[in-house]
């Protein structure tokens, strides 16, 4: 019996990590938007397109909009009645819903807490498991050990998750929890999640390095467009715009990042700046320039999948351009962007 035929969707697949996992190099986040600042027709639509593009990873987590980002993630996909194997679903586990009483144990990365928290998730995303679980920050409060050992509880015994891994974790943590998963014949972590961009590239290119090698980790990077710095739409001096991520209202985090002063701070304008700068290599080459930064991201090739965010139908379709624009990222272009936006230099002592 012949194989049949994977939808032409022009979408790209890569291994996550060394595992033989593989996901869209594209993905489809929830944080804010799934569950959040979108409605549930929105949420629907914009799962809906991201499947027919081609998208097969789905991102989520315990504390994205306190849970309803999981519940509405979970009604799509029993809603459209996708196959359970074509889909990667992952979420992330630590900041928890304190939705107890006592509030001391209903976070962090305790068994307790990764035991209880996981099948909390599994019920809003009603799935009987999810693909990859993410310690979502490390918690240095507990034992890495007692971390390890539960991860490996609900992947190995339980079945509940199938992979699992960190979220915004030190490269020395990450070398700690594969050293006593090794040790004591553990599961071990297989990917990271980072944020990664062209301006926020120091751990994914410097402190990462002798990770890919050493553990085979892999990489499913978030912010891709720093928070829509790279998107092009904000201007210096200027109140955010109707409609994007920090416009009042839109997210609790979001306005108390905003009223704190990182929006329209120095940090802020020297990124605006560079996206200012960034516009004319994008019409250069016929593309947007949120598409020119997902595609950069890509270039990285211990990149698994970037996780991008979306708002509408027809922002996936947007953003699944970037696929197309990979090949036009030649050497010369991609020194083009290091002179604007910087580069990463290495300690050759901490190389292999």
């Amino acid at each position: 019996m012949a194989w049949p035929e994977p939808r032409n969707t022009g979408m790209q697949y890569r291994r996550l990590g060394n595992s033989g996992l593989h996901v869209s190099v594209l993905g489809l986040g929830g944080w804010i938007t799934i569950g959040g600042q979108t409605d549930n027709d929105t949420a629907f639509a914009c799962m809906k397109q991201a499947y027919d593009s081609g998208i097969n990873f789905f991102d989520t987590a315990e504390s994205y909009a306190a849970g309803q980002s999981e519940i509405t993630m979970g009604a799509a996909i029993s809603h459209f009645n996708w196959p359970r194997s074509d889909l990667v679903i992952s979420t992330k586990l630590n900041w928890g819903l304190h939705n107890g009483t006592i509030l001391v144990n209903n976070h962090g990365l305790s068994r307790k807490h990764i035991i209880e928290g996981l099948r909390a998730s599994l019920t809003r995303l009603n799935l009987d498991y999810v693909d990859i679980v993410y310690a979502h920050r490390p918690d240095r409060l507990t034992p890495m050990e007692e971390t390890v050992r539960a991860f490996h509880h609900v992947v190995e015994v339980k079945g509940w998750a199938l992979y699992w891994g960190t979220s915004e974790w030190s490269a020395d943590e990450i070398a700690e929890a594969c050293g006593i998963a090794k040790s004591l014949g553990l599961v071990a972590p297989v990917v990271e999640q980072p944020q990664y961009n062209m301006m926020t590239r120091r751990k994914v290119e410097g402190e990462f390095q002798r990770l890919y090698g050493r553990f085979g980790i892999g990489l499913t990077t978030f912010s891709p467009l720093k928070l829509g710095v790279l998107s092009g739409k904000y201007e210096i001096g200027a109140e955010p715009p109707a409609g994007s991520r920090f416009a009042k209202g839109v997210d609790k985090f979001v306005d108390w990042w905003v009223e704190s002063g990182n929006y329209g701070g120095d940090e802020w304008t020297r990124s605006v700046e560079k996206a200012e700068k960034l516009k004319p290599i994008a019409e250069e080459l016929g593309v947007k320039l949120s598409q020119l930064a997902l595609a950069w991201c890509l270039k990285n090739e211990h990149v698994s999948s970037v996780i991008m965010g979306a708002s509408s139908p027809e922002q996936v379709i947007e953003n699944c351009g970037a696929v197309k624009v990979l090949e036009k990222l030649t050497p010369g272009v991609m020194s083009r962007i290091d002179d604007i936006v910087g580069t990463v230099k290495l300690d050759p002592a901490r190389q292999d």
